[in-house]
């Protein structure tokens, strides 16, 4: 029986579960590994107070996402296809470890951020 997100540690497992699945996608695989060469070391602590504070208001997060994704639109163009191929690893990587209230804020949270990252993106210029 799968429980639902209630700490850090939930999210952690969650963000670190879902990114393993995005390094190795042949989708968006790419824009990771070799557009945005991420630092998995830095980003994922990154993602881990992003999530903690979107699900639980923390204060932990405190960038600017969009800032990163227009430049790399810039670099690589962002389409509606990597956009929807996140979003299907993210809540299904949720749906996969989680069950509950949060797991469902967490899955609409994400498609709310990808909808409006991709409307502030594609209307750049």
């Amino acid at each position: 029986m799968k429980k639902d997100i209630e700490n850090r540690k939930d999210i952690e497992l969650l963000i670190t579960t879902f990114y393993e699945k995005v390094r190795s996608d042949e989708t968006i695989g790419y824009i990771f590994n070799d557009i945005a060469k991420v630092d998995w070391e830095k980003h994922l602590p990154i993602m881990f107070d992003f999530w903690e504070n979107v699900l639980f208001y923390t204060g932990a997060y405190n960038g600017n996402p969009m800032i990163v994704h227009q430049h790399l639109h810039r670099v690589v163009p962002l389409t509606k296809t990597h956009f929807k191929q996140w979003e299907k690893l993210f809540t299904g990587t949720v749906d996969e470890l989680f069950d509950g209230n949060n797991a469902i804020l967490a899955n609409q949270r994400a498609l709310s951020i990808s909808t409006v990252m991709q409307m502030k993106i594609m209307t750049e210029g």
